[in-house]
């Protein structure tokens, strides 16, 4: 594509050189840079794009974008000064890359908890009724059926542009995408144009990079703030926030809700350790998910197939048939001791209650419940104490262990987790630094009619420690123990 039609996406402050060049490639990363490519000098969180621009040229960049101009300009480089490289790069690359957006029904999910339960089952929900569909989640990116391993959330933009270019390329006429906080702030889905947005809840999380509760309310606040006034925007009425999400979109707001009056209505019928029995809209359905949290995923699901153009008894349908997500509320069963373990992502305060109260909820009384928790490194230590006290109040026994430590000493997390229990707690709370053994001593506890849950990991494989992933998977080690 010609220089001078990229440009067209954005509004440089000055350009030196020419644009009537040839540009085969856009990148963020100079280590990627090839002949004929455009350099988009980014400031990151770790480093400054600008000082990759002389190894960017010498690997082949005929133009770079940046925020400063350098002192020293290169003889044949055309250099783009522009007053904010984040939005810039996300309309270069989506215009790159054929606008992929104006060919698709794009559906961003953001909040807190429940955006892969949401975003993956929607994919299955479309594909259920025929579609070429397109996922971009933390579990898995999926171009129609074929996955596409992921390293965060919501991608950079060069390579979010690029997959969405491949998924409308291959036919996807929709596709589903986590939007996380810090992809809203750093303007990785700047240039993309959405159908719809779903809020799921908001609640304490990644203060390691947004510092306040105020500031994270405020980037996701953004994506509503920006949709376009023909697209949808869902939000949970149950959560507090729902309606600040929505306040200033432009967007037609629809609500759902457990609790109250909304455009899409659900309630709890039944619940027990195979499934629910769910009222929506006044259909009911049963579905093999468990909790209410599940319910109201289920519910924005239903209500987001429903505002896309789906009929709300085919809708329901293609709900009875779906399974949780990889490492959400994953259960596996004894058959040697009787007890049922809970594999479950839950890393935030809110999500461990989430999951405690939806297996107590099962539960009726009749079981112990046992939980082995951590909390990962070098993230928001202000959580630790929370995610330790919620545990104790929830659980008949808690084993604090190691998550991902990344660069920190386990035991240090340990005791950040433990300095949030009290004497009572302390009494039925035990401190194991091995997740391997910490899983084993919760097992070797567990008696008939008992749960243990281990959360944090999820469907992750692996144990961060030291810049160094280690395979490791709780489903694996579960199904090792009880064997």
């Amino acid at each position: 594509m010609k220089l001078n039609e990229l440009l067209k996406a954005i509004q440089p402050v000055e350009v030196a050189g020419s644009t009537d060049i040839e540009i085969t490639g856009v990148n963020i990363d100079s280590r990627l840079v090839e002949g004929g490519h455009l350099f988009m000098a980014m400031r990151g969180t770790q480093t400054d794009g600008h000082t990759y621009i002389p190894s960017a040229i010498t690997k082949g960049a005929v133009a770079i974008l940046c925020e400063e101009m350098p002192e020293q300009k290169e003889a044949d480089i055309t250099y783009i000064l522009v007053k904010d490289c984040e939005d810039a790069v996300g309309k270069i690359a989506t215009t790159f890359y054929g606008n992929p957006t104006s060919k698709l029904e794009l559906v961003g999910v953001t909040g807190t908890n429940g955006k892969t339960t949401i975003a993956t089952l929607l994919y299955n929900v479309f594909r259920y009724f025929g579609y070429k569909v397109g996922l971009i989640s933390t579990v898995c990116n999926y171009i129609d059926d074929e996955p596409v391993p992921t390293d965060h959330t919501t991608p950079d933009p060069i390579t979010l542009n690029r997959l969405l270019g491949q998924m409308a390329d291959t036919g996807c006429k929709y596709a589903f995408m986590e939007v996380s906080s810090h992809s809203i702030d750093q303007k990785r889905i700047s240039g993309l144009r959405f159908a719809g947005g779903i809020f799921t809840n908001l609640t304490r999380d990644h203060l390691d990079y947004h510092k306040t509760v105020e500031n994270y309310l405020k980037a996701k606040k953004k994506f509503f703030d920006d949709m376009p006034k023909n697209a949808f925007s869902l939000t949970n009425l149950d959560d507090k926030n729902g309606l600040v999400m929505t306040q200033n979109t432009r967007s037609h707001v629809y609500t759902y809700s457990l609790r109250s009056l909304s455009d899409f209505k659900g309630r709890v019928l039944e619940s027990h350790f195979e499934g629910m029995l769910l009222d929506f809209n006044n259909h009911e359905v049963a579905v093999q998910f468990i909790g209410r949290f599940n319910a109201s995923n289920l519910l924005a699901v239903f209500g987001a197939a429903v505002l896309l153009g789906k009929k709300e008894e085919d809708v329901l349908v293609a709900l009875s048939t779906l399974h949780p997500v990889a490492g959400r509320f994953d259960a596996v069963r004894s058959s040697g001791k009787g007890f049922t373990a809970i594999v479950d992502y839950a890393h935030t305060p809110d999500a461990l209650v989430n999951v405690l109260n939806a297996i107590h909820g099962v539960l009726e009384g009749k079981g112990k419940v046992i939980t082995v928790v951590g909390a990962g490194g070098n993230r928001d230590k202000g959580k630790r104490p929370i995610m330790a006290k919620e545990a104790a109040r929830l659980s008949d026994r808690v084993i604090i262990t190691s998550d991902n430590p990344r660069f920190e000493e386990p035991q240090d997390i340990i005791n950040d987790m433990l300095a949030g229990l009290d004497k009572d707690d302390m009494q039925k709370t035990l401190s194991i630094v091995d997740r391997r053994e910490a899983i084993k001593t919760a097992c070797m506890l567990a008696q008939p009619g008992d749960v243990v849950l281990v959360a944090g990991k999820g469907h992750e494989n692996y144990q961060e420690i030291k810049g160094v992933k280690h395979h490791f998977d709780d489903k694996e080690e579960l199904k090792k123990i009880m064997n």
